[in-house]
């Protein structure tokens, strides 16, 4: 038996056996996503490209669970897991399905191009929806929660490859991905672009990384020594494989010319670490291998680590030996991961506001549901989406959960992007005869998505990809504005993935609901939520800003006046805001601060002062005195349930790696001195020390401090 067909001896010597009795053609045609066979040595053909961001994507049936942002809104590390864990078992069983069939396309492997941690520094970017939020922290520990969830906990065999994207810094605007050079400061690149990154390679252990489309310091990101080798490997220890966007490639030719051929483009990525095409270009490599461009040592370095990642995944073992391979393929849309969906849609809807209309009553005799956002079960389901085999629109779920004497009528009112009036008259007389007005607004994939996105959109059409202004689109709010005017109660419910300035709404609704695109079982959690089922407790993942004309310009990445940590304005919701049917009290700060061992406790006490029992997300929040930025930074949170009256004793460890900041020149360090912390149930914002009383508190924000 040739070594590389023996199961029992080490990955890395059959590894390097089998790459061994390679040709160049051979080596060449398995360094591109559609990875051709070799019958001499038995490997067939492999698709690399798979996704599986809120569950198994463009497979067909599948658990859609909320888009990426809704889950950063649950601020739920275990469940996240929980998440990745039921999508993992899905591509298992879609992947030896397919087998079975011989369907070795697109989407049915297991090396899944998941999960987005870039940044969403910008609330104009279309792809903001597929990231965790605007914190490099709350980023970090969902994305490591992701990873593991999806890789597996077994020793020997990996369940799926998870592939963190795009590294690195990389968030619009999306017109301009293939050619934009970033130049972050190095603080910025230090502080906010690398942290998650680096926590998923090192802690998460992810297997591979993708490249982004842009430059940075002038260096295609898919081709940079800097990124991939010096930091990636060097730095941070990755042994894994990187693999390039889709086209990226192509783009050091075509687009960022930075070199004269498609051959040394292919070169150039190569010897700098990136193993995998997304595209075709790397069949230009044997040319750059005549040329004395590359050499065959280095093509060899990116197979073995390609190959490394197939045999960890048992494609080369006995299916016996595998213990994934026997996931049935009952388990895909199964009962349990139904009732998984509904527990993350509920968990990652936000309460921003309610003067005590919310929950809804059961005895209604009448509710009018309008908006175009209410009974369109495609956008529920985000980007990168499975398709649901039974979504649930906002109106569906409304119906299933009202007693069968209330009548609910619905009307659509208007268009999301359109400029048309025609349907208000009818949505205000429906208005005129109900009890309460539910009206569901946002946005969709036509108004944010990805470059030339048909995802999600009327077919022949295309996303508008990023968005020029934080606004309600078309006429929505002129629509909510009439409705109001009938003088009915009105609850405003919104689908969206980035924040949207309702500024009005707050202004003159008595309760809004944040639902974000909430997946299959979106439209049951948010009536569950409406009438009390279930007590809402999300937090915000980003800053909802009142106005575009608050932020500076979407092609500047420096991070001042973005997101809550550098950020100096009032916005409307601040990140991790987010109210409840209940209360929640905080006391007995305690403060315990080691200097010699870098490390501190802090500690507080919660309480359910109100009627329902709920959830609270308990956040804490650092700045170093000495230290001029960030302003604050989020540097724990827990999320628990209490019963009314119960009380919980909440513990945060900080240590050295949590006590550590990026001065201007992107040294990590601990700055000595005084250090604040602030422990509530939301950013404390930046005035907190000018707010708080002699003990310390500021409403139910704690502040302390220590020193170092």
């Amino acid at each position: 038996m040739e070594k590389y067909l023996n199961p029992d001896l080490p990955v890395q010597e059959r590894v390097k056996d089998l790459v061994s009795r390679m040709t160049l053609d051979d080596k060449i045609s398995q360094m591109m996503h559609s990875a051709r066979a070799i019958p001499d040595l038995g490997i067939p053909e492999y698709n690399w490209w798979n996704e599986c961001l809120h569950g198994v994507g463009r497979a067909g049936i599948a658990t859609v669970f909320p888009q990426a942002i809704g889950l950063a809104a649950t601020w739920n590390t275990e469940l996240i897991y929980r998440v990745a864990v039921a999508i993992s078992d899905e591509a298992r069983a879609k992947h030896h399905e397919a087998l079975q069939i011989g369907d070795r396309g697109w989407y049915k492997g297991l090396t899944c191009w998941s999960p987005n941690i870039n940044i969403f520094r910008d609330p104009r970017w279309g792809r903001g929806q597929e990231t965790y939020g605007e914190d490099p922290y709350l980023t970090a520990r969902m994305g490591v929660s992701f990873v593991k969830g999806l890789q597996g906990e077994d020793e020997r065999y990996l369940k799926l490859v998870a592939t963190p994207k795009h590294f690195a810094v990389h968030s619009g605007p999306e017109q301009d991905r293939h050619r934009f050079n970033v130049k972050p400061s190095p603080h910025d690149f230090r502080e906010t672009y690398l942290p998650a990154f680096k926590a998923c390679v090192q802690e998460g252990k992810a297997v591979s990384v993708m490249g982004a489309y842009n430059r940075i310091y002038g260096e295609p990101c898919c081709a940079s020594f800097l990124l991939l080798e010096e930091i990636l490997r060097q730095e941070w220890g990755f042994d894994g494989f990187v693999v390039s966007d889709c086209g990226a490639i192509d783009d050091l030719y075509f687009h960022h010319e930075v070199v004269e051929s498609l051959a040394e483009a292919a070169a150039m990525a190569v010897r700098a670490g990136c193993d995998l095409n997304c595209g075709e270009t790397y069949s230009d490599l044997k040319s750059a291998v005549g040329k004395g461009l590359i050499n065959e040592a280095e093509i060899d370095r990116s197979v073995e680590r390609l190959f490394t990642a197939r045999f960890r995944l048992g494609m080369f073992d006995p299916p016996d030996r595998v213990p994934f391979s026997k996931i049935p393929v009952e388990i895909n849309d199964c009962p349990a991961h139904r009732q998984l969906a509904l527990v993350t849609a509920r968990e990652s809807i936000v309460l921003l506001k309610n003067d005590g209309l919310l929950p809804l009553k059961g005895n209604l005799g009448s509710i009018a549901v309008i908006g175009p956002n209410a009974d369109d079960a495609n956008v529920v389901l985000g980007n990168y989406n499975g398709t649901p085999a039974a979504p649930i629109t906002i109106l569906e779920g409304i119906r299933q959960m009202v007693s069968p004497d209330t009548e609910v009528r619905y009307a659509r009112g208007c268009s999301i992007l359109g400029k048309s009036q025609e349907g208000f008259p009818e949505a205000v007389r429906i208005a005129g005869f109900s009890d309460i007005v539910i009206v569901v607004l946002g946005l969709s994939q036509a108004v944010e998505g990805e470059e030339g996105q048909e995802e999600g959109v009327t077919e022949g059409d295309r996303s508008n990809v990023d968005r020029v202004d934080l606004d309600l689109p078309g006429v929505q709010e002129q629509l909510l504005q009439a409705i109001h005017a009938t003088g009915k109660p009105v609850i405003l419910v919104l689908i969206n993935g980035s924040a949207v300035a309702v500024n009005w709404a707050n202004d003159h609704l008595p309760a809004i609901l944040e639902a974000w695109y909430p997946g299959q079982a979106g439209g049951r959690a948010v009536a569950e939520t409406l009438f009390g089922n279930y007590n809402p407790g999300g937090r915000l993942p980003v800053t909802f800003y009142k106005s575009v004309d608050q932020l500076p310009a979407f092609t500047d990445y420096s991070m001042t006046g973005r997101t809550y940590r550098y950020f100096q304005g009032e916005s409307l919701y601040p990140f991790g805001f987010g109210l409840s049917y209940t209360s929640f009290g905080y006391r007995n700060l305690t403060i315990e601060a080691d200097t010699f061992l870098k490390t501190c406790q802090v500690s507080v006490e919660v309480q359910n002062t109100g009627g329902h029992a709920g959830d609270e997300v308990a956040q804490i929040y650092l700045k170093s005195v000495e230290a001029p930025f960030p302003i604050w930074q989020l540097r724990g949170f827990e999320r628990f349930h209490l019963e009314p009256d119960e009380t919980r004793k909440i513990t945060f460890d900080l240590n050295a790696s949590h006590l550590t900041s990026v001065d201007e020149d992107g040294k990590e360090a601990i700055f000595p001195g005084e250090y604040r912390v602030a422990v509530g149930g939301c950013f404390p914002g930046n005035d907190i020390e000018t707010r708080v009383d002699s003990q310390g508190r500021a409403g139910e924000i704690w502040v302390g401090g220590f020193k170092m």
